[in-house]
């Protein structure tokens, strides 16, 4: 268990929340292009109101001798994670693939497009916390010494007005679409067969865009894409010349104590620029029967999860089909809880709800033998989940979509976009709520407004 030093420092009037956010911000980038090996996790809540919040941004950053790569799940993948954090008992930060739970069941044969581990978690040296006007740091014991340095220089960042410098402007057709518009519209047809004899009640069907040979500007590509989302889970993850570019809305799974809270998203709307016109569709998508059946039939989903580890009678939906507005979109979530004796193992809470529901469909095996025969990528990161694990084995994991990952080495960038198919789906539609769910990932690579 590694020793940590903790400092909390109340923030002034002269350099708030809004100022040394975005210092500790251009600090991460400072220290990172420093040293590029060194890996990083960025999370960064927007102060957006939703319930179970944490912390207002957190930053990771360094690594101890405690990291964990799972290069290709197998069935002792679990097992080995959940002794990994036993034995670490420390903070930990990074990302679980979406095939870490299922590979006993699935063969997962698709090609790793970015070359994207099953698993990347790693011990930070560096810990910094934002919450309630206070920065928190939290430092391992042999680079304690750094934090009045760090400190000094995150305020002198903070002083710097907010520039925001435009690069990497890509034409449209340099966007290309793993399946074609018109391979996408039969493949759904063919689900919605399954859908028919009864194999399936609902699939989450997701499709590839890609980008080739570009040198991509991280840090500006994530600052573009946060300005124009402010996602609650907006996140930058870099390891290994990798990068997680991540401006998801939704959560998978927090544990606070024994509870854990889940919170699926499924229903979409795009937003309008006329306010009544906004408001008019946001009442829509909240009385759309279709968009609720596909929420409820997740729900029913997460609860049967949760009640395979769940003490008796906990399981509880707190909000069904509530719409949340988002820059981009408006979306359907619901909020489902459970309570877990403390005997409950970080390997029995994911086997039970791993990989999220959301991304999968019901029945949820089934949902992913046929998300692997119509889909063409392996997910690898994207659909997993990412966040961090406690020192007590406490833990809060995002869902990875709207979300950009990219390779350094092959230079490759991949924008992975889906929806939830069920009986009175139409291709067409499902096709037009991807390319919505893409737009801002466009735009970010684009750099539209």
């Amino acid at each position: 268990m590694s020793l940590r030093v903790i400092k909390e420092i109340p923030l002034s009037e002269q350099i708030g929340v809004n100022d040394i956010k975005p210092g500790l911000f251009r600090w991460a980038e400072d220290v990172f292009k420093k040293n590029s090996n060194s890996p990083l996790l960025w999370l960064d809540s927007n102060n957006y109101p939703q319930l179970y919040s944490s912390y207002q941004a957190t930053l990771a950053i360094g690594t101890t001798i405690h990291n964990l790569v799972v290069e290709r799940s197998d069935t002792d993948s679990l097992t080995q994670l959940d002794q990994f954090v036993n034995t670490t008992q420390d903070w930990l930060f990074g990302y679980l693939g979406y095939s870490l739970a299922g590979c006993q069941d699935i063969d997962f044969k698709n090609p790793n497009s970015c070359d994207f581990p099953d698993v990347y978690l790693f011990n930070p040296l560096k810990l910094v916390f934002i919450s309630d006007n206070i920065i928190t740091f939290s430092y391992h014991h042999s680079v304690a010494d750094d934090i009045v340095s760090d400190l000094q220089m995150i305020e002198l960042l903070s002083k710097k007005s907010d520039t925001f410098i435009s690069s990497n402007i890509l034409s449209k057709n340099l966007i290309h679409s793993e399946i074609s518009e018109e391979s996408y519209l039969e493949k759904v047809n063919a689900i919605k067969q399954h859908l028919k004899r009864g194999d399936i009640y609902e699939m989450n069907f997701c499709q590839e865009f890609y980008v080739e040979n570009i040198d991509l500007d991280i840090f500006s590509t994530y600052s573009y894409l946060n300005k124009i989302s402010n996602p609650p889970f907006a996140s930058l993850l870099l390891f290994d010349n990798k990068a997680i570019i991540s401006a998801s809305p939704e959560r998978f799974l927090r544990k606070q104590n024994d509870k854990l809270i889940s919170q699926p998203i499924k229903g979409t709307a795009k937003r309008l620029d006329s306010f009544f016109d906004d408001l008019a569709l946001k009442r829509n998508l909240r009385d759309d029967p279709k968009e609720r059946s596909e929420n409820i039939m997740i729900v029913d989903l997460v609860r049967n999860d949760l009640s395979q580890i769940a003490l008796p009678s906990t399981v509880e939906v707190e909000e069904l089909c509530k719409v949340y507005s988002f820059d981009q979109v408006h979306q359907m979530i619901s909020t489902v809880t459970a309570r877990v004796s403390k005997s409950t193992t970080l390997e029995a809470i994911l086997s039970a709800t791993f990989p999220m529901g959301s991304m999968t469909g019901a029945p949820k095996l089934r949902a992913m033998q046929l998300i692997e025969d119509y889909e063409t990528t392996r997910r690898t990161a994207y659909s997993g989940a990412l966040g961090y694990i406690t020192p007590c084995g406490d833990f809060d994991f995002s869902v990875v979509i709207r979300s950009i990952l990219y390779n350094a080495l092959s230079k490759y960038t991949s924008i992975s976009v889906g929806s939830a198919i069920t009986a009175p789906a139409t291709a067409e539609t499902e096709y037009e709520e991807c390319l919505i769910k893409a737009d801002a990932l466009f735009k970010a690579l684009r750099r539209l407004s």
